[in-house]
């Protein structure tokens, strides 16, 4: 477990483009940027301007991918080993999607958690359960038994099981609906506080910014043009004309 302001992730030219030759597209266009432990980091801006791209690269889903990435100063490869996976897990936007229709919770709990070569399994799974505040009965329920809030707890417990020191967060509220959004956000920043949790969180969304995020990066066009604390998203206090725009159109949200 790396201290609280330790350089724990760091990206270095990072591009990543689809299609090949006059056809390929770049999505990530050199982006350079690092996340210190127990940070909480957001990535916004329009869809289709690189974010979700740029962290299935980090989870090491989108490995076709230049420039380098360090997981504790180290430098990562593109095919990850159990350790990375340990260290790093990610919450998809869509709970449903994410689990597997034909497993009871309790299956996708402990699968993890074999994969890994992790003891006291029943245990685990009991406590990863209740601390996204389900009960032990959940363990043999099915995704369509669950409803949405649920299956995203659930989600969470999974990426929580192998005890990782960073989550990266892609939309995880935004299947949701307003009331259960609040309720998860409110749950991922008390787990950050009692775990000692680095973020890396992807959102259109600047309510949901300011609320779970220390820090916030602007993207457009693939690239990084302007990064703000908190107080600036809340304030609309922006740099770049296109930062500004976001705000503003937003601004009722970020209040």
């Amino acid at each position: 477990m790396m201290r609280a302001g330790e350089r724990i992730v760091e990206a270095i030219g990072l591009r990543v483009a689809f299609g090949h030759g006059v056809d390929a597209r770049t999505v990530v266009d050199d982006v350079s940027f690092q996340v210190m432990a127990g940070e909480s980091v957001g990535l916004i801006g329009e869809s289709g301007c690189g974010k979700s791209t740029l962290l299935r690269a980090i989870a090491g889903l989108n490995t076709d991918y230049r420039g380098s990435i360090l997981l504790q100063d180290k430098e990562v490869g593109r095919v990850r080993d159990k350790a990375v996976h340990r260290c790093i897990q990610m919450v998809f936007q869509d709970p449903y999607a994410s689990l597997h229709p034909r497993k009871m919770v309790q299956q996708a709990l402990l699968e993890p958690l074999a994969i890994h070569g992790m003891d006291r399994r029943q245990g685990r799974v009991d406590d990863a359960l209740a601390a996204v505040g389900l009960g032990p009965a959940f363990r043999y329920r099915y995704p369509h038994e669950l409803s949405g809030g649920q299956r995203q707890r659930v989600a969470i417990a999974r990426a929580l099981i192998i005890e990782p020191e960073i989550l990266l967060l892609d939309e995880p509220t935004s299947a949701l609906d307003v009331s259960v959004q609040a309720e998860i956000l409110n749950l991922l920043k008390a787990l950050r506080v009692e775990r000692g949790l680095t973020y890396l969180m992807v959102s259109h969304n600047l309510a949901v910014v300011a609320h779970l995020c220390d820090r916030v990066v602007v993207m457009d066009g693939g690239r990084f043009i302007e990064a703000m604390s908190e107080h600036d998203v809340r304030h609309g206090h922006a740099r770049e004309p296109y930062s500004r725009t976001l705000l503003n159109a937003s601004m009722p949200m970020a209040q």
